[in-house]
């Protein structure tokens, strides 16, 4: 059998803002991931000030990362998870359809809210 292929990674808020703290765990497993995925709802909650962000704008504008729109087919099924599971934040269930869609492995400050949308979800806590 040959090897696996390393799976995507998808950031959350939490992640984002390790990234923009110089977290050395977090941008360490940014340099070895070949796909990164960023729902736009974290996004938007991580970003304040790109001038000051530096570490945050590099690495969103490096080649494999994709930010996910938050559009209106991801709006209904984020509510949807929100409903199931008797939570309410949509950037949470936003980040967990991303992470399905990709078969990710989640990168968050937020282990156990994104446990609670999903049981199964593979998470790297940051």
């Amino acid at each position: 059998m040959g090897a696996k292929r390393p799976r995507p990674v998808v950031l959350d808020a939490g992640a984002l803002i390790a990234v923009d703290r110089a977290d050395r765990r977090v941008i360490r497993l940014l340099e070895l991931a070949q796909e990164i995925h960023v729902p736009a709802g974290a996004l938007a909650q991580a970003w304040r000030n790109p001038a000051r962000q530096v570490r945050l704008v590099r690495v969103l504008s490096s080649e494999g990362v994709v930010i996910h729109p938050l559009d209106a087919a991801c709006a209904r099924a984020a509510g949807q998870l929100c409903a199931a599971t008797a939570t309410t934040d949509v950037v949470d269930a936003s980040v967990v359809l991303v992470a399905r869609v990709v078969d990710g492995v989640t990168v968050t400050s937020d282990s156990d809210d994104l446990r609670r949308l999903d049981r199964g979800i593979d998470l790297v806590r940051c």
